[in-house]
């Protein structure tokens, strides 16, 4: 059986990725590693440090030993981390967005991005530009956090989670494609999208089809 490491920064991305898996490759076999000191380290740090790329690398060489066929981080604040632990594994090791970077640029326009985690952002917007480059896309990126999004979340208030992120949404309205940064807004996808008639792309489902495209034509790389 397929088995697909996912890599955690944060407990609430767990759910999100679950529920894509179920949905679109119910069949794999998913194992799950949760580092949380991973993006208060990050934050304290004010970026991301050679230490924190090496634990992604770390991390990584972890699942790929366990027996993964592939891994999928998902937490979207070490792009540069997981980009080294890509080219260190003979495995398909994915980054949490680019996925859904890919299939915003398929879209292209302007592009809104929604966020919860400030710290996140730069590196995300240079890596969709960096794609958008490598396309030859003229696709632009602008990108709002919603405030309060992600104490709600760490409070356990989903439903506030997803009523201000949804709130947020109408910072976008002249975007044609709106994304949701991080895994753990996923959640928050139906809400935006009673709130606004944009396309809405979240993380965890194009990441789930990317990585099954990538393996699956093969039948996994082990047994």
């Amino acid at each position: 059986m397929t088995r697909i490491a996912l890599i955690h920064a944060v407990q609430a991305a767990v759910q999100p990725i679950e529920d894509a898996f179920k949905a679109l490759w119910p069949e794999v076999r998913r194992t799950n590693l949760l580092d949380d000191s991973l993006a208060p380290d990050r934050e304290a740090a004010g970026g991301l440090t050679p230490e924190l790329s090496q634990r992604m690398v770390s991390l990584a060489s972890y699942a790929a030993g366990t027996g993964a066929d592939g891994v999928l981080f998902t937490c979207s604040a070490f792009g540069a981390g997981i980009e080294a632990a890509a080219r260190a594994l003979p495995i398909p090791v994915l980054k949490p967005n680019e996925a859904m970077f890919e299939a915003a640029l398929d879209i292209g326009g302007r592009i809104g991005m929604l966020a919860t985690f400030a710290p996140a952002v730069a590196s995300m917007e240079e890596e969709f530009r960096d794609l958008a480059r490598q396309r030859g896309s003229a696709a632009t990126l602008e990108t709002f956090v919603a405030p309060g999004a992600r104490a709600a979340l760490a409070a356990g208030d989903l439903a506030g989670h997803n009523r201000l992120i949804a709130d947020a949404a109408s910072k976008l309205d002249h975007c044609s494609t709106i994304l949701l940064a991080h895994f753990s807004m996923a959640i928050a996808k139906d809400a935006v999208g009673a709130r606004s008639d944009r396309v809405i792309l979240s993380a965890p489902d194009s990441a789930v089809a990317k990585l099954k495209s990538a393996i699956e034509p093969h039948g996994g790389l082990r047994g």
